[in-house]
Parts: structure tokens; sequence; C-alpha cells
């Protein structure tokens, strides 16, 4: 009870003392209630699966500093009536309070508690102890867990947390439970803390007795903690409204740890074979995850990521397991590491290589601390920061005159992901719970949750260190789901060349595979500084390895957009071709000519220099047709969004057994192409393998030939003997059909295939002869076993005569 006041009897129902006596105003007529009502009024006001709430007592002064309080009953206060309000929107009030708000200002209070310990709580164990833990709960909703003592009848936690209050009326619900690992866990008791009896900007220290409301009467330990409570007026003008709403919404958590386990070295061998079957276990507090297994393997390869709440806990430390499976006994401890957090920085992703102590090897990490929505009220007031001095020394950091001081580091990335619009409904109640997930390679941040908005605004800034100016930014947007998967709601890549520096742009959300549109609009703003010159030397090295990808998988629709792709660069190839044969066919007599002309010029005055002479020129060209607007890149798009369209009108004409049909032509040209590109490269080694002596021999006075031409004559008459000769033969012969000399030598080389079917043609027929030789058993014998062994090769295609 409180100093200075006396406590007021309660009714004989009620079994305690209270302060006030409103607080246990209903206890006369509960007598008159039926059993169902009054589990219906009690089900209301505790909202809870287990028995529980215990309601404010008697209190007296004590402590230094602050007041005493101590509750003593096991019931809460009297449940009242709310009354249906419309949700707040805009500059009206975010909550309710004692004090009368204008339509620009609300209250917000904040509830700063440490929990200090606990005396004499209940036995739940076999041993005669407990494993203690509490929770705290605010309108139904769990805000706070304790960390777990184990085997502790007086445990000590020294815990402090945070809470953000919209309405004190709503009392604080306070629960202990003990912890059975696989089970459920026994509750222990519970108590309540009315906040509206707590005086403003004052230490006070708390005893709450805890109670079983199924019987009253049991003594369950106590709880000792010191809380105060601030409030804090809020100019709506200058608060970023969703924020603190998302807040709210949100606290149990301040930030995210993202870890992507990448792979393992030199893992210790468990198994017989000398290998092993990993898999990795991480746990964060309560929050524990397990990778898959990888089979028979001492450098695994994971690339999973994994996704940890950041609570106000004061545990900082992901434990780290790895083990080897066994399916028939005791999986095998490989090793362990910890990973510390509160030694890393926040928004920037790290990579970490870790020893695994108790065992071998290391494992290789990326893991990212993002931090969540602000962590005090002051932070929810938005104030537009001076930066000019920043980007200032950015840009100096970055400037030519450094151009060769620390080459991976090209450039700098800023992002700010202002609001989205339109997204898509994900939930059954009409709404999402939308946040972002923004990806430069193998750095991966993320955004806070807004609930129940499919317009969010999140006003969230990024910064990355740029390692390729050729990256693609990935923003991602999901649905947040507490117990599942979140829920894809749209993606969009965006180039960082292609970025306008300082200025605000609407993009609209695609699929996963970036090939169609999907519902909504997100806006950014973004800035890249890089380097010329060190994103120039970083052209020419390897791209970085992302270590996250989503696995492929077989789709109809891209082997026909991939076919078609292939088919469109075989028909330039081809027509090129052509081209130059009409050149020798003299089909159009002005063309070959002057294609005669320049190249008798061309070769006559050939220099090394030319050939990127000529790549250049082609180049300047090309970029003079974009200066002029005549873009020839449009073109290709369009064919190809054209070739799209088609393909979708017909696929909605066509039945189930017309696309197979399609498929089926796609699959045989393939098949055809890859035996064509097959065969000629065994035709090559064929040639060298003297598998057509005749053939061989025949190459072999051509390249003879050709050697002492080359020795003895420049190159440049060579090739203009070869130009005349090739552009005049059809003038001399008109109707000898064109031809190419190497391919026409190479068709008559036998491919592996051939070269078995051959083999096995002539052992069927020393087959047959022997069977007519009397006593060559032994022989027919041998031809069998070298016939089995062709047809063998034929149909394991291991041909290699």
């Amino acid at each position: 009870m409180i100093a200075g006041k006396n406590p007021t009897p309660c009714s004989p129902a009620c079994g305690g003392i209270s302060t006030n006596p409103d607080l246990c105003s209903w206890a006369p007529n509960r007598d008159r209630m039926g059993r169902a009502t009054r589990r219906r009024v009690l089900d209301r006001v505790f909202s809870s699966s287990q028995p529980n709430l215990c309601c404010s007592g008697p209190a007296t002064a004590g402590g230094s500093g602050g007041v005493r309080l101590e509750q003593v009953t096991p019931h809460p206060p009297a449940p009242r009536r709310r009354r249906r309000r419309r949700r707040p929107t805009g500059n009206n009030m975010l909550g309710t309070s004692n004090t009368n708000l204008t339509s620009t200002s609300t209250v917000i209070y904040q509830l700063k508690i440490l929990l200090k310990s606990g005396h004499n709580l209940a036995v739940r164990d076999r041993g005669g102890t407990s494993d203690p833990y509490v929770k705290f709960k605010i309108a139904g909703k769990e805000v706070f867990r304790s960390k777990t003592i184990h085997k502790n009848l007086n445990p000590v936690w020294n815990e402090e947390t945070t809470l953000l209050i919209e309405n004190i009326a709503e009392p604080l619900y306070v629960k202990v439970y003990d912890y059975d690992f696989g089970l459920q866990d026994d509750f222990m008791g519970s108590a309540y803390l009315d906040l509206s009896k707590l005086e403003l900007k004052r230490l006070t220290d708390v005893t709450l007795n805890l109670k079983d409301p199924s019987y009253p009467t049991q003594a369950l330990g106590s709880l000792f903690m010191t809380v105060i409570l601030v409030s804090r007026e809020i100019d709506l003008k200058n608060t970023n409204i969703r924020l603190l709403q998302a807040y709210k919404k949100d606290q149990l958590w301040k930030g995210i740890v993202g870890i992507t386990l990448v792979k393992g070295q030199n893992l210790k061998s468990m198994d017989p074979n000398g290998l092993s079957d990993p898999y990795v276990k991480f746990k964060l507090g309560c929050q524990k995850y397990k990778s898959k297994t990888v089979l028979k393997s001492l450098n695994p390869e994971w690339r999973e990521h994994f996704d940890f709440l950041l609570g106000d806990e004061k545990e900082e430390i992901v434990e780290i397991t790895v083990w080897d499976k066994d399916s028939r006994k005791k999986d095998d401890f490989i090793g362990r590491c910890q990973i510390n957090l509160s030694g890393l920085s926040r928004e920037h992703t790290h990579k970490l290589e870790l020893n695994l102590s108790e065992g071998n090897g290391r494992l290789v990490l990326l893991l990212t601390l993002t931090a969540s929505p602000p962590v005090d009220i002051a932070d929810t007031s938005v104030s537009k920061l001076e930066e000019e001095q920043q980007h200032k020394a950015i840009r100096r950091r970055y400037s030519l005159s450094k151009s060769f001081f620390n080459l991976r580091d090209i450039g700098f990335a800023s992002v700010k992901i202002i609001r989205a619009e339109g997204l898509m409904v994900a939930d059954v109640i009409g709404s999402s719970d939308p946040f972002c997930v923004i990806e430069l390679n193998n750095d991966r941040l993320q955004t806070h949750t807004i609930h129940r908005s499919l317009n969010p605004i999140w006003n969230k800034v990024f910064t990355f260190n740029i390692k390729d100016i050729h990256s693609a930014l990935e923003l991602t947007v999901y649905d947040e789901d507490r117990d599942r998967t979140a829920d894809f709601l749209g993606k969009v890549a965006i180039p960082l060349l292609s970025i306008q520096n300082g200025e605000e742009r609407a993009y609209v959300l695609k699929n996963k595979n970036l090939t169609g549109p999907t519902k909504g609009v997100i806006y950014l703003e973004m800035e890249v500084i890089f380097n010329v010159i060190k994103a120039s030397i970083r052209t020419i090295t390897p791209k970085e390895e992302k270590y996250i990808e989503e696995e492929q998988r077989i789709s109809k629709e891209l082997l026909q957009k991939h076919y078609y792709r292939v088919k469109r660069c075989l028909l330039v190839i081809i027509n090129t071709g052509r081209f130059l044969n009409s050149c020798f066919d003299w089909e159009s007599p002005q063309r070959s000519l002057t294609a005669f002309l320049i190249f008798l010029v061309l070769v006559w005055n050939f220099e090394l220099y030319m050939i990127p002479l000529i790549i250049l020129l082609l180049m300047v060209y090309n970029y003079a047709l974009l200066a002029m607007g005549k873009d020839n890149r449009t073109i290709s798009m369009n064919l190809m969004e054209y070739e799209e369209d088609d393909g979708v009108k017909e696929t909605e004409r066509k039945g189930l057994i017309d696309k197979l049909y399609a498929i089926q032509d796609i699959c045989v040209t393939v098949q055809n192409g890859l035996d064509e590109a097959a065969s000629l490269y065994e035709r090559v080694k064929n040639t060298f393998n003297w598998t057509v002596p005749f053939l061989s021999w025949l190459a072999v006075f051509v390249l003879t030939v050709g050697t002492l031409l080359i020795y003895f004559v420049p190159l440049r008459y060579v090739i203009l003997i070869w130009g005349i000769h090739k552009f005049t033969k059809k003038l001399r012969n008109p109707y000898l059909i064109d031809n190419n000399e190497l391919l026409d030598f190479l068709s008559r080389v036998h491919s592996d295939v051939q070269v078995v079917c051959s083999i096995s043609i002539y052992l069927d027929y020393c087959f047959l002869s022997l069977t007519r030789i009397p006593n060559s058993a032994l022989a027919v014998s041998c031809l069998r076993a070298a016939q089995y062994y062709c047809n063998m090769l034929y149909q394991s295609d291991a041909m290699w005569i």
C-alpha cells in the first residue's frame, strides 16, 4: 500500500485488502454471479491461458529515494467497459492518458523496470528446486521475458528493461514460470502492478506477492523490483508517427541479428570413413536455429541465412555449436564458438572466421546488426541534420588524388527508404506487416516492421561501402509473420551506375525473377560517390562471390526464354555469314566490288594496331547513333517484348497437347545442337588420333604445304591470294556450289559414336566368320567380350577408343 493510507478491507470473496476501494467494487456482487458469468469476466480481465494475475495491495514506506509498494491480494481491478473509438490518423491522439491533449500533441509514458530478485518461490521440480523466469504482459501482449535462473528458489536477475506505455490504465501483469526442457513450462504464480498508482518521475521499490487464483491462500513467494514512470509530451507535427507506432508494436526487440552461415573449413572427422555429416546450431537467448546437414564433407558449404530478434536483455552472446549427424546413435559433438555482439558495429555486415574450440576447423559467417525503431521516446522526433561536412569528407576520401590508396574501397552508397504505396495484401485481415531487406552483394540490412499498413513509411537511411561499381542494389519487401517464414511482397534491383544522386524516385515492385510487375510502388532517395580509377581497376578483377542465392528450379517459361535468346544470337551470326557469302557470290555487283576493294586495301596496308582501331571505330559509330537518337538497343528490346507477348497470347490459345509439342520442339533443337557441338570437337580430336588414317595423312600433307608456303611467302600475300580466289571463284564458275573447305574436311572424319558403330560392325563380321571355322570357341568368346565392351561404351557415352 502507498504510505499514508490505510488499507480498505475487501469482501470475503476477494480474500485480501487493497488501498483503493474501487479495485474491489465488484466484490459484493460476486456471490450473485453464476459460475459461468464469473469465468467470462475473469477471461476478459486476465486474457491468458494460465490462471494468473494478482492485484495491488497495501504499501509501506521503504527504501531510500522511493516508495515501497507491496502486493498481497490475488484479484485485479474491476473490468472497465471500453468505448469504441475511431482509429487515430494524422494529427489525432495516439492514445489515452490522464492529461488533456490537444490535436497537435500526445503524452507517452515510459516505464523503466529493474527486476531484482525472487524470494521463496514455489517448488516445481523433483529435486526440490525450480528454474524460474519472469514474463511481463500489457494488454495481453508479452513485452518482456527474463533469463532463466536454474535450480534456485531465490533467484537474482538484476535485469533492466524499458517499456513504452500508451495507456497507464492497463495494468502490468507479471507471471513466473518454471522452465522445463521439451515440456510445457510450469506456472509458479502471478501478480499485477497498477500503473495508475505510480508517482511520475519517482523511483519506487515494488514487492509483488505471487498468487495462484486456483489456490488463493497458498503463498508462492515474492518478487522484488524497482520501477520509475516517466511521461513525455510528443509534438505530432515533428514526430514520425508511423515510427512511433511501430515501436509500440515491437517492444520485444530493439534490433535484428542477421547471420549468414557460409561454410566450414577443415572440420574434425567423426565417422569411420574419415568424413562427417556436419550441421550447425545457433542460440541467442531463447531463440534457436538449426542448419541443414551436409553429408560426407569436412569442408561443407551451407549458405543459409538466419534472423534473430535482439531484445532488451543483457545477453548479447550468440552460441554456435557444430554437430555430426548420426542416424542410429546420438549426434557427435564437433566444436563450439561464440560471437559477442557488443563489440560489433551496427548497420554493417561483418565477415567472421571463427575457430572452433574443443575441436578442429573453423566457420565462415556473415553477421549484420540492424537497428530497429528508436530506443527512446526522444529519438522519435525527426530533426534534419546538416551533413555537408560529412559529404565533403566522403568526396575527399574518393577523390582522384587518392586513387591508389586502398583499392578495394571504391565508393560510398547512401540509400533512404522513404515509403511504399499500394502493397499486396498478405494477411487475412486485409492488410500486411511490411519490412524491407536491402542487399548489396553480401551486405544485407533490414528496416523495422510497419504493422497493419499497405502504405508504410520507413524513412530509414542505410549506407554501404561499394566494392564493385557494377553491382546492383536489391531491395525486397516482405510481410512479417512471427510464426512462419515472411511472405514475399515485391522486389526491385537498381544498378549503382544508374542511380541519380539526391533524387527521390518511385520504383515499381516486381516478382522474384524481376520479369514482371507485382503490386505496389516504393520510393527511394539514393546517392553514390565513387572513385573512377579504383572502379576501373576493380572491373578487370574477379567479381565477389555471392554467398546466398536462391536455388534454381526448372521452368518452362525460362527454358523458352533462354531458347529464344540463343536463337536470336545464332541468327545474328548466321545473317552475318550470309551477308559475307553474298559478297563472294556477286549477288549485288556493286556491293561485292566495294567489299573486294576494301579487302585489298586493308590486307595490303594492314598493321596490328588496326584491330583495336576497328573496334574503337565501331563503338564510336554506335555512340554517335545514340547521340542522334537512333538507339538500336530499343529495337532489340522491343523485339524481345513482342516475342514474349506473342508467346503469352499463343500460350493462352494453345491446349495442353500443343504446349507439350512446343516443349518437345525446343528439346529436339537443343539435343541436335549439343550433338553438333560434341561431334565437331570429336572430329577434330579423331583427326589427330589417326582414327581415319587416310584423312590424317591428308591433313599432314596440307599442313606441310601450308607451313612451307607461309615460311617462304609473307602472310600478307597468302591472305591476298586466298581472298582473290574466294572473290573470283563465282566469276570463274557461276554454277559452282559455295562451300567451306575446312568444314567439308571435318565432316568426313568420324565422331566417337560413328567409330563405336563401325568397330561393332567389324566385330560382328569377325564373329560370323569364325563361327564357320571348327574348334574356334576361344576366339568366339573373345570376340563376344569385345562386342559387349563396345556396346557398353556406346550406351554409356564413354567413347574413348
